[in-house]
């Protein structure tokens, strides 16, 4: 998971032009969103008077003796109600709301403007330098520009945007940085500290599930649970290179708590699945990582078909494999997304967290699930962070007491379910076939 804090302009200022300078080696980083709305551009017919829903409702005024109110139209509440002159008047919320806005002058109403996207320019705006919740949020840019019909554009790194492409063609794509001319509306992603922050997310993501924050963002939860939507990932090649029966598995994360901390886990799962007749390709972008005293290798027995790859390597690689195994992180999201089946082994979070999968392995007989506990608050900088059980024999323990032999038994029931038996079929997929 990643993380982004919300701080005030002139500090987002400072971090921005610190950012190099301050990076430790080592040391992971947050990605930080730079909130820059631009001026505001849509014009009302009235001299001085300019409205726009980029980074919260937003409307100016001249001098003179102006009331302005801000709606909750979904709420049927008045947010803001208060005289202003001179001035830009903003809402606090910066998340999707319903709005209106109306703007009196000597208590006569001017002018009114109800959001609506329909046919509107707007933006999305995503962190840079992370995976999973990316691959976790941007289906539901998808469901909001299907909702609202909307001109949508995503602001991300080129390489997800060059992934996204083919399975969302509607969608316009832009860099990080870049600003479309005429923005009507405009939204950020992401899982904002402190988790009490209701500027920029209007729930705890904690208790909602990685995912579903953006639907919040977006107000696509229309008053009840959103539903889940899993990224759709296409092959670029669909040859297949391999041709025997392969399974890929990714072992590595950015944080210890992340890791299947059993001892024997990978080493008797890759056994169990060798023995099933399957080659064992190992994805993860580094075949050794870790911090401080914790250093962690790709599982004994499976071959290294780690490194810094394009992502649309690994897709084209996932689309032939039989399943996946992984953990909490961001690999596990895009064989999700490339649509073969998924065995998750995490302790810390709860299975709500991540997309819905029948092959979810946890224990609830020991610690689990402190990163959706509000009680307790995940520390980026500390790659041994366990918050309620660092420094005791039992640190880890959500994951050191997933056995392999659970693991193992649920990857049967996955070859069962998909009538898989490589031993007997050697030739089930051959060169081209789709799937």
């Amino acid at each position: 998971m990643s993380e982004i804090e919300s701080v005030s302009d002139e500090e987002l200022t400072r971090i921005a032009k610190g950012m190099e300078e301050k990076k430790a080696e080592a040391v992971p980083q947050k990605p930080y969103m730079v909130f820059e709305a631009g001026e505001v551009v849509q014009e009302s017919g009235l001299p001085g008077v300019k409205y726009d829903f980029n980074y919260g409702a937003r409307v100016t005024v001249p001098q003179g003796e102006y009331r302005v109110k801000l709606i909750d139209r979904s709420a049927c509440l008045t947010v803001y109600d208060a005289p202003a002159s001179g001035v830009m008047v903003t809402s606090s919320k910066k998340y999707f709301v319903d709005f209106r806005i109306e703007v009196y002058e000597e208590d006569k109403l001017i002018f009114a403007h109800d959001l609506n996207l329909k046919g509107k320019k707007v933006l999305i705006k995503f962190p840079t330098g992370i995976l999973g919740d990316i691959l976790a949020w941007f289906p539901y840019a998808e469901e909001f520009r299907k909702k609202h019909q909307c001109e949508l554009y995503c602001a991300l790194a080129e390489d997800m945007a060059e992934l996204f492409k083919p399975g969302y063609p509607e969608i316009h794509y832009v860099k990080p940085e870049e600003r479309p001319e005429g923005l009507y509306a405009s939204y950020y992603m992401g899982i904002f500290f402190p988790c009490g922050d209701r500027m920029h997310q209007p729930s705890d993501f904690r208790v909602r599930g990685l995912h579903k924050n953006a639907a919040m963002i977006l107000g696509l939860d229309e008053g009840s649970e959103p539903k889940d939507i899993s990224i759709k990932l296409l092959p670029k090649d669909k040859t297949r290179k391999i041709k025997e029966p392969y399974v890929c598995i990714a072992a590595q994360s950015s944080s210890q708590a992340k890791y299947w901390n059993n001892g024997a886990g990978w080493l008797n799962v890759v056994k169990h699945l060798k023995e099933k007749g399957y080659r064992v390709l190992c994805i993860d972008r580094e075949n050794v990582y870790g911090m401080n005293s914790r250093f962690n290798i790709i599982p004994y027995g499976a071959e290294d078909f780690t490194g810094k790859l394009p992502l649309q390597e690994r897709i084209d690689l996932l689309y032939h494999a039989d399943f996946f195994i992984g953990l909490s992180s961001g690999l596990s999201w895009v064989a999700n997304g490339v649509g073969i089946p998924v065995i998750l082994i995490s302790g810390f979070t709860l299975p709500f967290n991540e997309f819905p999968t029948p092959y979810r392995v946890i224990n609830y007989h020991v610690c689990n699930g402190c990163w959706n506990d509000t009680q307790v608050v995940f520390e980026h900088k500390d790659f041994e962070w366990c918050p309620r059980l660092k420094g005791t024999e039992r640190q880890f323990e959500c994951s050191r007491y997933i056995t392999p032999e659970a693991v193992n038994k649920v990857i049967d029931r996955l070859m069962e379910d998909y009538g898989l038996d490589p031993k007997q079929n050697k030739k089930m997929k051959k060169d081209g076939k789709s799937r």
